[in-house]
């Protein structure tokens, strides 16, 4: 897991024959700004080198996020750090908490119909939109009768969705049968279970783990973890909880300057960004973004774990009543 604090971006160009191409690399450093910039000048020139000898590659790298460009560790504020944990200020304004060895797993509730269905109900209507225009005797009525197929199609497959959630208690019911089913195969395991907004964060308690472990992908794909939380574990080396409500589920509307979601920012819109900043810490007091339900399985405690939960229920606010943003 690498989380710099500096940040710089290198800027070569190259012309010959009248062509130019002007290559921009991202730069990082853990200790100063002068290895963030020698950094970033390296990797400008080695992707200038690998595109004049034909390999198709972005001339820019964009700065964002954690599930940005591959290879570009996670770009965010540092907000504090506790070890090897460490705490960031995400693109929109929330905390998390970044752990490269200490295991968690986001669950989102099942509320949109596989593609695969869509896309299987959409088919079959669109098939019989063609047949209708050709049986009509004109290709003009397929526009209509194909729009009529596309919704029908998406309209049923929520449908289904919702008949097989009823049938089997409910999207919360479903989640956690797949985590007891996984503790039931797995009864070494702890498992600590938290109630999120839209649905459960779960952490692995008795052991410490690589990102890339084959225990971690099994976990992930018995839960059905979030797919965008699975790619930023293999890609970043680490494991990340948000322990701070989201802005617009504690009523804040304006967002976090800039818009961009670029970090460093300029110096003359730091002010800015800490007045908005100082706002929703104020009012994220009044939530949690998480809430402890119970704890499973035969394990027991890891001691370097046990650091990380107490961090983490304490800034997620986890053990209180407090409404969960």
């Amino acid at each position: 897991m690498i989380i710099p604090k500096f940040w710089a971006e290198g800027r070569i160009q190259h012309k010959e024959k009248g062509k130019q191409v002007t290559v921009r690399r991202l730069g990082w450093s853990k200790t100063s700004e002068a290895e963030a910039q020698a950094n970033a000048d390296t990797r400008a020139q080695e992707a200038l080198k690998r595109i004049l000898t034909g390999e198709k590659l972005a001339r820019w790298e964009k700065k964002g996020p954690y599930n940005g460009a591959e290879g570009v560790p996670i770009c965010e504020e540092i907000v504090s750090e506790h070890g090897e944990t460490i705490i960031t200020r995400n693109s929109y304004g929330a905390r998390c908490l970044n752990t490269p060895n200490v295991l968690f797993a986001d669950i989102d509730f099942e509320t949109q119909p596989r593609d695969s269905v869509s896309c299987f109900l959409t088919l079959v209507f669109m098939i019989g939109a063609a047949l209708a225009s050709w049986k009509l005797g004109s290709l003009i009525w397929f526009l209509p009768l194909g729009v009529g197929a596309i919704a029908l199609g998406v309209s049923l497959a929520y449908g289904f969705q919702k008949l097989h959630h009823k049938l089997n208690g409910g999207v919360e019911k479903l989640a956690n049968t797949r985590i007891d089913s996984f503790i039931n195969a797995n009864p070494d395991w702890r498992l600590r279970v938290y109630r999120t907004p839209a649905g459960f964060r779960v952490m692995v308690t008795h052991r410490t783990f690589a990102p890339d472990a084959p225990e971690v992908t099994q976990l992930f794909q018995s839960l059905k973890v979030d797919p965008v939380y699975v790619k930023m574990c293999q890609r970043q080396k680490c494991f990340r909880a948000r322990v701070s409500p989201k802005p617009w589920r504690i009523g804040i509307e304006s967002h976090m300057r800039p818009r961009s979601r670029r970090w460093p920012v300029k110096p003359e819109i730091a002010p800015v960004r800490r007045s908005w900043i100082d706002a929703y810490e104020q009012k994220a007091l009044e939530f949690s973004s998480c809430r402890f339900e119970r704890e499973i399985g035969r394990g027991t405690m890891n001691r370097e774990v046990d650091k990380v939960l107490i961090l983490h229920d304490e800034l997620a606010r986890a053990l209180t009543a407090l409404p969960c943003a």
